[in-house]
């Protein structure tokens, strides 16, 4: 089969357009013919070593110290159950499905193997493969953090990083479950975070929403960019601020700050489950979760997807279409 390997760590030339072997599904897998991946910024960072310095011993020590052991890059995927294991009672030869890969990655091939037990669910019947696919990473991510967050109807809520894989999903997940969203991003994605149904948008390269004295029922940074103290100094007194993508630094004043206040810090790591994935299929199928897609590229043009991706510019999701 074909496949895009990730030769060692650098720019988007180290990715190679290769013949591997097919893989064999074990008792508790299902072999699944891909459709559809995407090219995710957690991609981009894993190719590149694009983490602080003080963390990049340890990606090489869990990852591969010269270029990643698991040399198939790609977080989600969707595509067809080609065969089952003898032991898989879930799916079936032809069910369409999606999924998040996780440490696994394997999405940049034709074909991959993953557990039963995985997180994957049959696809929205009312989405293509390509939109599927783009589900799962900016799907569970902001989902995770809504749902356990327990936004609900009547609160003010605001996205920052609105534009983005993960903040896409979180405005409309967001009014899914009736909150009032303000979403935050730069000029170019203002209009997509408009028609994903936010009610207010603020552009920060023009304005900062902490300094409008304006108080919010949660904040969610889906990006890891804004202020902490600015934000937490923006919360209603009982209110919630959820860190997509904390650092260390930010973790530790979380923990400091929620024992100091009826303020909460939600910044824990992320524990995503198949039935979030089921969630996710359910509002998407009731029509109030679409996929945003900025670009689409051919199987063969991945390494030309990475380099679009690392600009910072993409707005939602990059898909890529595996023939």
């Amino acid at each position: 089969m074909r496949a895009i390997i990730c030769t060692r760590y650098g720019s988007p030339d180290v990715l190679k357009l290769e013949k591997v072997e097919k893989p064999t599904p074990k008792d508790d897998e299902v072999l699944i013919r891909v459709r559809a991946t995407t090219v995710a910024r957690g991609d981009c960072e894993l190719r590149g070593l694009e983490f602080p310095l003080s963390l990049k011993l340890l990606v090489r020590t869990a990852f591969g110290f010269r270029g990643p052991r698991r040399k198939i890059l790609g977080q989600e995927l969707a595509g067809e159950v080609e065969s089952a294991g003898r032991d898989v009672r879930q799916f079936k030869e032809g069910d369409r499905v999606f999924a998040f890969t996780g440490l696994h990655l394997g999405g940049y091939a034709e074909y991959d193997c993953l557990p039963e037990t995985g997180l994957i669910a049959t696809m929205p019947a009312n989405m293509t493969y390509e939109e599927a696919a783009a589900v799962p990473v900016g799907g569970l991510h902001a989902w995770h953090f809504l749902s356990r967050g327990g936004i609900h109807g009547g609160q003010e809520v605001v996205i920052v990083g609105a534009g983005g894989s993960i903040g896409t999903f979180a405005v409309q997940i967001a009014k899914s479950l009736g909150a009032e969203v303000t979403g935050v991003d730069s000029t170019r994605k203002l209009d997509v975070v408009r028609s994903l149904g936010a009610d207010h948008v603020v552009d920060y390269t023009k304005e900062d929403f902490t300094r409008s004295g304006k108080k919010y029922d949660a904040i969610f940074d889906a990006v890891g960019k804004s202020s902490f103290s600015r934000c937490m100094g923006s919360l209603k007194e009982d209110g919630l601020y959820l860190l997509g993508n904390p650092g260390l630094a930010d973790r530790v004043r979380g923990r400091w700050a929620s024992g100091r206040s009826r303020k909460k810090v939600m910044a824990g790591m992320t524990s995503y489950r198949t039935a979030d994935l089921v969630s996710l299929r359910e509002l998407i199928e009731a029509g109030k979760v679409k996929s945003a897609i900025d670009r689409r590229y051919a199987f063969e043009q991945i390494p030309e997807a990475h380099r679009y991706v690392d600009t910072g510019q993409k707005t939602g999701n990059v898909v890529v279409t595996v023939e």
